[in-house]
């Protein structure tokens, strides 16, 4: 079998009926760019993910990186695609035009990790993190500090992690160990112990710069005593070359499930009092400045969730298409011939399902990406700051929902194959594998239900959230499809319910019925998650109807158009009339005040 890794057509859908992305070229900050260097980028994305990633994907998952006590070795074939990912140009493509960068929308990037996370997931977190920690210290380094790596990070000379997680904290940052001394030097010490660390060590770059969260001797008490360093696997010399080696050693890897061919390491500062580390920004404003890789991470996870879905769903979609099995018409006969199998009615559920979590995540994604694009680069002041805040509103989810529904997709591949789905001579078992970590990944998911529900719903008086809310209604208003018109009158319900119940969730937040409440998050992350998912549907319909009109108006219809259109309305149905609903029992709950959770005791299991 062989398939696309990503649909031109879908990319091109989500892209430019959608989302009117090369309208962005009118913009100073692209006005150098126009839809057709938009698509060369796009292309070379294509075929270097095609050509280097996707063809040692299993080779790199049953061949994991081992470490002798003195290197790392993985397989060459992770190496030879790094290289062709930094020849591209392609870890610069959102920076600025003279930082060596292509200074493209993060619209369009977010299209090209596409293909690369749908080609191999593992391989491309090398050059993924190293873009991230380039960015903060692009954002609030000190100029030495910038001059020293981030020039070098931009080119693939070197690359970069980020270190929070230690093994006794998790993911309660503020009771890190990690500490940091100053010296003389004007320089700090550090010492401690992180885990988890992606990409944390290897043989792919000439030096590693870890991004590392540690507290300064008689700094305050949790998260406001954290600041943030960077600290290269190899320091430099005066002149700016890679020297001794820092007091930074690899205690060992660990070995997951999925995502394999990443390293995964646990990492020891300072075992001889000689980690050598450069203060970014200010001290203790560490945790502000991490967050902006955290959320850039959250944001690429999430879409890394519903690029693995796509990838199985794609191939389950193409088996669907060759397998014959069964016969399907009404008095069949033994002497039939078989029937591919999705002409049965419920391989035909799967696949609709697996599609409407896949292109719904997307469509979230790539409009988590225009806000992006929107709050770094429209004029006017007060509509940056307004894409900033649905932004910030959106990103639990965007982390969230396509992390969920992702591996959800994956676990219906599976099933379509059958007893093939879940052995290793088919890929569909590793895309599980490999998304089941994104659930995890960066905040896992019931972090993210507290920090919609004790946080973002209420920042800057709820600003997000009216955003939000005049935003959905603008598109309802704005359908002129049948169909679509008919999806928004199945939300409305809905969406009032929700809109009734937040300030009854606000009240309770202050009240006896917090634990209630905080045991109770993930069912209004469930809630609102259905309902920003259900919109992004409406929006699609509503552009493939528009679609077929305009089809239907021509000399003559391109029938590949009218199928991909049509395929966008009935998944979008599919979705508000199977999975919408599906809410009403956690509308429920938090209605009820249920304490089935929080009223449980630990001595009672």
């Amino acid at each position: 079998m062989s398939h696309e890794l990503v649909k031109r057509r879908e990319l091109s859908f989500q892209l430019y009926e959608l989302l009117e992305t090369d309208g962005l070229c009118k913009r100073e900050r692209f006005n150098e760019h126009n839809r057709e260097t938009f698509d060369a980028v796009m292309d070379i994305a294509e075929k270097i993910a095609s050509e280097k990633f996707a063809t040692h994907n299993a080779k790199a998952d049953a061949n994991e990186p081992t470490f002798d006590g003195e290197k790392v070795t993985m397989i060459p074939e992770v190496k030879e695609a790094f290289d062709a990912y930094v020849e591209s140009g392609l870890i610069a493509g959102r920076f600025d035009f003279d930082e060596g960068g292509m200074q493209l929308p993060e619209s369009i990037m977010t299209a090209c990790a596409g293909y690369f996370m749908a080609a191999n997931p593992s391989s491309t977190g090398y050059p993924f993190l190293t873009v991230a920690a380039a960015n903060v210290i692009r954002n609030f380094a000190s100029e030495s500090v910038k001059n020293a790596f981030l020039p070098r990070m931009l080119s693939g000379e070197f690359t970069g992690t980020m270190a929070l997680t230690e093994p006794h904290a998790g993911s309660s940052l503020a009771d890190i160990h990690t500490s940091a001394q100053k010296h003389p030097d004007g320089n700090y010490r550090l010492k401690g112990n992180k885990i988890f660390i992606s990409g944390g060590d290897h043989e792919l770059s000439d030096n590693i710069v870890h991004l590392v969260l540690a507290k300064i001797q008689g700094a305050p008490a949790g998260v406001k005593g954290i600041s943030l360093f960077a600290v290269p696997k190899y320091r430099l010399d005066e002149s700016g070359h890679v020297a001794q080696r820092n007091d930074v050693a690899l205690a060992g890897l660990i070995h997951k499930m999925g995502y394999r061919g990443t390293t995964s390491t646990a990492l020891s500062f300072g075992e001889k009092d000689d980690c050598h580390g450069y203060l970014i920004g200010e001290e203790h404003q560490g945790l502000r400045y991490m967050f902006l890789m955290m959320n850039e991470a959250r944001l690429g996870v999430g879409f890394g969730a519903a690029m693995i879905g796509y990838s199985g769903y794609q191939y389950s979609l193409e088996y669907a298409k060759e397998r014959t099995q069964g016969r399907v018409a009404p008095n069949n006969k033994p002497t039939d011939a078989p029937a591919t199998i999705i002409q049965h009615g419920d391989v035909k559920r799967m696949l609709l399902a697996q599609k409407s979590y896949v292109e719904g995540g997307m469509a979230l994604c790539f409009y988590a990406a225009r806000l992006v694009d929107d709050a770094h680069t429209l004029l006017d002041e007060n509509a940056k700051q307004q894409a900033s805040e649905l932004l910030d509103l959106l990103t639990p989810i965007v982390k969230a929902w396509p992390s969920e529904f992702g591996p959800k997709a994956n676990d219906l591949a599976i099933q379509i194959l059958g007893g093939s789905g879940y052995t290793r001579e088919y890929p569909v078992e590793q895309c599980w594998r490999d998304n089941r970590l994104n659930p995890i990944h960066e905040g896992t998911n019931g972090i993210q239900a507290l920090d919609l529900l004790t946080r973002k719903l209420w920042q800057a008086k709820g600003a997000g959230l009216t955003l939000l809310q005049g935003r959905m209604q603008e598109d309802f208003q704005s359908v002129s499809g049948d169909v679509s018109k008919q999806l928004v009158a199945i939300l409305q319900p809905y969406l009032q319910q929700m809109q009734h119940l937040i300030p009854k969730l606000g009240g309770g937040l202050q009240s006896e019925q917090q634990p209630v409440l905080l045991a109770n998050a993930s069912c209004f992350m469930n809630i609102f998650g259905q309902i920003v998912m259900s919109w992004m549907w409406i929006r699609q319909a509503n552009v493939a109807e528009a679609g077929i009109a305009a089809l239907a108006n021509g000399d003559q219809v391109n029938q590949q158009d009218l199928d991909f259109y049509n395929g966008k309305v009935q998944a979008a149905k599919y979705f508000l009339r199977w999975e919408l609903p599906l809410v009403q029992r956690d509308i429920s709950l938090l209605n009820d005040m249920d304490d089935s959770c929080s009223g449980m005791q630990a001595d009672w299991f």
